[in-house]
C-alpha cells in the first residue's frame, strides 16, 4: 500500500528499472548466497504474516489475493496480498505483468482507466466491474503467482538488498519490506528512501560501523515520524507494539515465538 507521494511516472520508472534489474546505487542488487535472513522460505512466510496483520487483520496472507477495496485514504482500489493501489502505479504494474503472461484475462479490459486513474484516488472506468473482475482472476494460480512476483520485483527483492548492503539482519531486513511496502521505493521525505536517510543523519548503519540496534531505533523514529505526516497512517502501532517491540528484546534474527499488536488487535506465531 505504497504512499502517494511523488509523481506517477517517476514512480513508474523506477519500478521499470526495478524490473530490469537496472538497479541505482540506491537500490544495489542482492550479492549471490543461498537463501537465509528474510530469503529463507520459512522466514519470508513469517513477514507475509506480520504484513497480513497490520494490512488486513489476519495472519491469513494466502487469503488476501482476492482482497479488493476502497479504504478512504487517497489511494483508490487497494487490492491483494500486499494492498497494491490503483493511485500508486503498483497496481498497474501488476495488471501489465498479469496480461503479458495471460493475455484477455479477466483485467485486462480495464488497463485503459489504470493507466488513467494512475497517481489519483478515482474509479473512473473501473466502477461497476473491476472489484468483481479483480476477484475473479484470484481464483487463478496465474494472478496469484503475478502477485507474488511483482511484490518481490517492487518491494521485498529492493528492501533485503538494501537492508544487507546496509549489514541489517532479518529483523532489520524486515522493517525495511514493511516499511517500503507502506511508503513506497521512492526517494522523498515520506517515501522509503527518505525515511532512510533520516535515520542516517542520526545513526549510523553497520555497514558504516554503527551499532545495529541504535541504528534501527533511528530508522523506526524516522518512519513514525513519516507516518504521523498521513492521516491515513495516524496510528503508528504496525512500529510501536510490534516492530519496535522485537528491537527491544534483541530478537534481530525475527525468532518466533512472537507477540504483538496492531491496531489494538493481539497476535502471536509460536
Amino acid at each position: 500500500m505504497a504512499f502517494l507521494s511523488t509523481a506517477a511516472a517517476a514512480r513508474r520508472t523506477l519500478l521499470a528499472l526495478l524490473g530490469a534489474g537496472v538497479l541505482s546505487s540506491r537500490w544495489p542488487a542482492a550479492e549471490a548466497a543461498g537463501p537465509d535472513g528474510l530469503d529463507d522460505p520459512v522466514k519470508k512466510d513469517l513477514a507475509m504474516r506480520l504484513v497480513s496483520s497490520a494490512e488486513n487483520s489476519s495472519l491469513d496472507w494466502k487469503a488476501q489475493y482476492g482482497y479488493i477495496e476502497d479504504i478512504g485514504d487517497g489511494r483508490g482500489y487497494t487490492a491483494g496480498i500486499i494492498g497494491f493501489c490503483s493511485g500508486t502505479s503498483d497496481l498497474l504494474a501488476l495488471v501489465e505483468l498479469y496480461t503479458d503472461r495471460v493475455p484477455g484475462n479477466p483485467l485486462a479490459p480495464y488497463l485503459p482507466a489504470l493507466r488513467a486513474v494512475d497517481g489519483t484516488d478515482s474509479h473512473e472506468g473501473l466502477d461497476p466491474g473491476f472489484p468483481a473482475a479483480w476477484r475473479t482472476a484470484a481464483k487463478t494460480s496465474a494472478f496469484r503467482r503475478a502477485q507474488r512476483d511483482e511484490r518481490d520485483r517492487g518491494y521485498f527483492d529492493p528492501a533485503v538488498a538494501r537492508a544487507r548492503k546496509d549489514g541489517l539482519g532479518t529483523l532489520g531486513q524486515f522493517i525495511y519490506y514493511d516499511a517500503m511496502v507502506m511508503h513506497g521505493p521512492g526517494g522523498d521525505a515520506l517515501s522509503f528512501g527518505g525515511i532512510r536517510d533520516r535515520a542516517r543523519a542520526k545513526a549510523d548503519t553497520p555497514a558504516d560501523g554503527g551499532d545495529q540496534t541504535a541504528y534501527l531505533h533511528a530508522f523506526l523514529d524516522a518512519r513514525v515520524r513519516a507516518m504521523r505526516r498521513e492521516a491515513a497512517h495516524h496510528d503508528v502501532s504496525r512500529v510501536e507494539t510490534a516492530q519496535r517491540v522485537f528491537l527491544a528484546a534483541g530478537n534481530l534474527d525475527l525468532d518466533t515465538p512472537l507477540k504483538w499488536r496492531v491496531y489494538g488487535d493481539s497476535y502471536e506465531i509460536g
